[in-house]
């Protein structure tokens, strides 16, 4: 194997791809899914399937945290039991995320984002039951449609809009958004029209995923053979610190999203805001994450590396959040803001080290799927560990210093992946 100088890896590591929106789209690119044999036409009614699809991937984890008082307060729950079911559906993420080429391979693509779809509106009405068991079966269910969906559907878009990657890459990322700040702000209003009935307001999020479901019939090709491939394996990238550092940055930037969607609506209640309007504000905050996340990359990329911008987008989201605990109730809404470009920032700079990190496609989507396979699961901590403190200390602060902790952490896990090099992997033919 030849060797790479230190300046040789400088070079291309710093060599942006002429369309780095195009390059993000690679979680899908797992070297062993085989494209259908007849690309379906990308026409008007694929753009509708694909949006809605988008719309439906984030609802199910931002939904709960805008009704999470009531649900305690009906169940019995403690904070750290009902921190379970903002956990589980994000380790579900990690873990079914990775089973995606195994069940397109043997579905197909379109026919396994169909099957997940339905399995993900399932999980999100089996919630209208009310019980702690339903709820954490849901979101187990739903967890699982959402992982392996957010694997298969950009590779998708990238097979079906060639032409026009850049497009639909900023079309789904507003989707996505979209979705979640829809489902944090309308659950509350939702769950006060049925009557109080938070279980009916989290169970309504099943009928737009059905909606998706049936639009996406439209797309479902005839039964064909596995395509013939070669396949691809990659040597070194599990003992890689690079690759390590990537998919840590990856993984606590993810922590302090998730909990966003799980405990921000709950802290802003506990501290006087009233529910109607705490669902809002993280909506908006979602929201602001949709401008971030399309600007950050392009600004990442003008620098010698990405090390400034990990750092920036980091420090955004700890002041906002920890503005959020603890600053006056009459600054809150610098806080919200600051803490949505943050981590829309901070998701994007993910993303983009996992293109500018890697010499080559197949090194590329081994890497999107540590980052997020492991990634995910780390993530869960969060939540959890925020439930886990407030319920051992009946306030915020002490989730308020381990926000401050993760945020270091990914912050330094930043520095070492924003650095100009190239992880030490390679691409073999099976």
């Amino acid at each position: 194997m030849p060797v790479v100088s230190t300046a040789e890896q400088d070079r291309k590591a710093r060599a942006v791809p002429h369309d780095l929106s195009d390059e993000l789209l690679i979680d899908a690119e797992v070297d062993d899914i085989p494209a259908p044999a007849t690309p379906l036409k990308a026409g008007w009614l694929l753009v509708v399937s694909l949006v809605l699809i988008a719309l439906n991937l984030r609802p199910a984890l931002s939904s709960l945290g805008p009704v999470l008082k009531e649900i305690i307060a009906d169940t019995g729950l403690s904070a750290g039991g009902a921190s379970l079911l903002t956990t589980a559906p994000v380790v579900c993420l990690g873990l079914f995320g990775v089973l995606a080429p195994r069940i397109s391979r043997r579905l197909g693509t379109e026919r396994a984002v169909l099957a997940l779809l339905l399995v993900l509106a399932a999980g999100t009405a089996l919630r209208g039951l009310g019980t702690p068991p339903a709820l954490l079966l849901g979101a187990v269910l739903a967890g699982a449609g959402i992982g392996v969906t957010n694997v298969l559907l950009p590779g998708i878009v990238k097979r079906d809009f060639p032409d026009k990657a850049p497009l639909m890459t900023g079309v789904y990322t507003m989707a996505l958004c979209a979705g979640a700040a829809l489902a944090a702000g309308a659950t509350l209003p939702i769950t006060q029209a049925a009557g109080g009935s938070w279980a009916a307001a989290l169970a309504f999020w099943a009928v737009p995923a059905v909606i998706a479901a049936l639009v996406w019939l439209t797309q479902i090709p005839p039964r064909q053979g596995p395509a013939a491939h070669a396949g691809f394996t990659v040597r070194g990238l599990w003992s890689d610190p690079l690759a390590w550092q990537v998919t840590l940055f990856m993984g606590l930037q993810s922590s302090l999203a998730y909990s966003v969607f799980g405990w921000l609506a709950p802290i802003l209640r506990d501290r006087g805001i009233d529910g109607v309007a705490a669902g809002i504000m993280v909506s908006v905050s979602i929201m602001v994450q949709v401008a971030a996340a399309l600007v950050a990359p392009s600004l990442a990329t003008r620098g010698r590396d990405q090390r400034l911008a990990a750092v920036l987008c980091m420090a955004f989201s700890l002041v906002g959040f920890l503005g959020c605990i603890f600053a006056p109730l009459g600054t809150i809404w610098l806080w919200i803001v600051l803490l949505g470009i943050g981590q829309g920032a901070a998701f994007a700079v993910a993303l983009t080290l996992v293109v500018l990190r890697t010499p080559d496609a197949h090194v590329a989507a081994h890497l999107s799927s540590m980052s997020q396979g492991v990634g995910y699961t780390l993530a869960s901590g969060g939540p959890l560990l925020i439930g886990l403190l407030h319920d051992w200390t009946g306030g915020w602060a002490a989730a308020g210093f381990f926000v401050l902790a993760i945020g270091t952490a990914a912050g330094i896990a930043g520095v070492g992946a924003g650095r100009a090099r190239l992880v030490a992997a390679r691409a073999v033919a099976r």
